[in-house]
């Protein structure tokens, strides 16, 4: 099985991904920044059930090569790279934001989902390897989030330009690129943000009724990391209950 790097695995949707994947077979690398309880929990959970995964401490808004190499020791060449670590900054008008938060946005979401991505394709293009790189996008890109997280929603839809123009770049290589965006999704992030209940809050506005679960985020990146895609890249997949 195909060798997966996970960014941000520890909780939410990152960890759900690290779950799906392990499930079917997959050794599984996933980096967490400040998260060690979880990440540890995670990894006990995994390894109690006879999978194959490890984490690594890594800081996503410094890309750091030391992740593949750490990967790589353990379960050799990484095939698979989800870009999922992302940050929203505080929640609120955009007026009320500072420099800082948007740099540190877009050096978690846009710079560490290229660095990560231009280590993962140098090796590709060096071994011939026909990887895929899945970049976990968001709604927020499409809507703007006016009122909410401005930046954030802009350094999305970077992603999703980015995921275009890589996919088409490195298509004749045989390389895919996808992004996922999800819609609202029960995580941590939202109480992070400052508003733990907003999940609940905005489930009225979307036509199912419901916000996700981040299992059902994972399953539309596995279907992207798989063969079954194989005619899919440089596009993105929403998953997110109609909006």
């Amino acid at each position: 099985m195909k060798h997966l790097l996970v960014t941000g695995g520890s909780r939410g949707i990152g960890a759900a991904i690290v779950r799906a994947s392990a499930g079917r077979g997959h050794p599984v690398t996933f980096s967490f920044n400040g998260d060690h309880h979880g990440a540890s929990s995670l990894i006990d959970e995994l390894k109690a059930a006879g999978h194959r995964a490890q984490a690594v401490q890594a800081d996503a808004a410094l890309p750091r090569d030391h992740l593949f190499r750490r990967a790589e020791e353990e379960f050799g060449p990484v095939e698979l790279l989800v870009n999922n670590a992302g940050i929203t900054g505080p929640l609120g008008p955009f007026a009320n934001s500072t420099d800082e938060d948007a740099r540190l946005i877009f050096d978690v979401n846009v710079h560490g989902t290229m660095g990560y991505s231009r280590m993962a394709v140098q090796r590709w293009l060096d071994r011939g390897t026909r990887g895929v790189i899945v970049n976990i996008s968001s709604i927020a890109a499409t809507t703007g989030a006016p009122g909410e997280y401005v930046a954030y929603a802009a350094s999305k839809a970077a992603v999703e330009t980015f995921t275009r123009g890589l996919g088409k770049e490195l298509g004749p290589a045989g390389i895919r690129v996808v992004a996922v965006s999800p819609g609202t999704t029960d995580t941590t992030i939202h109480a992070t943000a400052g508003d733990p209940n907003r999940p609940q809050r905005v489930a009225e506005r979307v036509p199912l009724r419901r916000v996700a679960e981040p299992q059902e985020i994972a399953a539309a990146v596995m279907w992207a990391l798989s063969d079954e895609s194989s005619y899919v890249t440089g596009t993105v997949i929403t998953v997110a209950g109609g909006l």
